[in-house]
């Protein structure tokens, strides 16, 4: 979570404000279970994984399934800079197929698909 000190602090405050000094401790007991409840389901799904996966288990490289390396901005920043060439397998219109220019050529006719237009 990206949470700052100052955050962290505005939501302590809050929770004394709505929950009350009297319900807090109550809530904040019922946090902590639910806490470990939670750690304790993902740790026993991981020992079931495990299980019956048997020794292919410790050769994952869990990294790959990590949501956070799918930012559609770094995608899309990634795609942009490459450099290497694009291969069009389609007819061109005035020109010739497998063109592997990128970008635009004043010079050339613009490409379309027939079946498209």
């Amino acid at each position: 979570m990206n949470i700052t000190g100052w955050e962290f602090i505005l939501l302590i405050v809050l929770a004394v404000v709505i929950l009350g000094p009297e319900r807090l401790p109550e809530y904040a007991a019922k946090l902590g279970r639910l806490v470990r409840q939670a750690k304790g389901m993902a740790e026993a799904a991981k020992g079931q994984l495990r299980e019956q996966m048997g020794p292919e288990f410790d050769d994952i490289d869990w990294r790959q399934y990590d949501p956070r390396q799918y930012d559609p901005r770094r995608i899309v920043r990634e795609a942009l800079l490459d450099d290497s060439p694009i291969d069009a397998d389609g007819p061109v219109a005035g020109g010739t197929q497998g063109s592997t220019t990128r970008g635009y050529d004043p010079t050339r006719p613009t490409p379309y698909d027939l079946d498209a237009t």
